[in-house]
């Protein structure tokens, strides 16, 4: 299912969604096919975001479009010297 579609099934609400395909641009996934598998309440959002396993995500369909930000080194170590 394309993104335009959970976006018009789930108007102004958190979703999570098994991620089907994507491609790469730049440091982003674009998201192309997502399934969706259920709503989830504004309350709960930040709880299910950090629950979701590989392959899914909890995004809001306020956004047009489904894009992930890659970070490349998100744990970079820094090394005081004394």
């Amino acid at each position: 299912m394309k993104w335009q579609e959970v976006r018009e099934l789930f108007p102004n609400q958190f979703v999570l969604v098994s991620i089907l395909s994507y491609h790469e641009k730049d440091n982003m996934k674009i998201i192309d096919e997502v399934a969706p598998i259920r709503s989830i309440s504004d309350e709960d959002a930040n709880k299910e975001f950090f629950k979701a396993g590989p392959g899914n995500a909890v995004y809001h369909t306020s956004n047009e479009e489904f894009v992930i930000h890659i970070r490349k080194d998100p744990m970079m170590r820094v090394r005081r010297i004394q």
